[in-house]
């Protein structure tokens, strides 16, 4: 008997949407718009702005290593949002800024900016020797 139903042939392309087709069927918004973002890459790039804006008044923050690290892995009885390590023989001075702990405290990503602001000015006053209010004569006024 001759059957009109061709045999299943091997599909070379891999499958991209669950099996009913009701999966994702591309990106939610191209790579160059805010929202394809994660919120990591959104709390480093708060952390770069307020760097730029630093570095105009300390040029010499450009040899400062600035990081962004999840959570701080000491256990304290109050949780820290930043840290400054002087720098060594071979090691350039770091700043650290947590993030967890920060996105925590904040309500808003305007509230957010401020935030990471603050503790970045206070890590480079930490790091330079200075009162805050000298690093950046608007911290505290936001």
């Amino acid at each position: 008997m001759d059957s009109s139903v061709p045999s299943p042939s091997p599909d070379p392309r891999p499958r991209r949407r669950d099996r009913h087709g009701r999966g994702m069927r591309g990106p939610v918004a191209p790579p160059q718009v805010p929202l394809s973002m994660s919120r990591a890459e959104r709390f480093s790039d708060l952390v770069q702005d307020s760097v730029e804006r630093l570095e105009r008044r300390w040029p010499q923050l450009a040899e400062v290593d600035f990081v962004v690290e999840e959570v701080p892995l000491t256990a304290e009885d109050t949780v820290p949002l930043g840290r400054a390590i002087s720098a060594t023989k071979g090691q350039p001075a770091q700043i650290v800024v947590y993030r967890r702990p920060i996105e925590i405290r904040s309500k808003s990503r305007d509230e957010r900016a401020l935030l990471v602001h603050e503790v970045v000015v206070e890590q480079v006053a930490d790091l330079l020797g200075l009162s805050p209010e000298s690093v950046d004569p608007r911290y505290g006024q936001d």
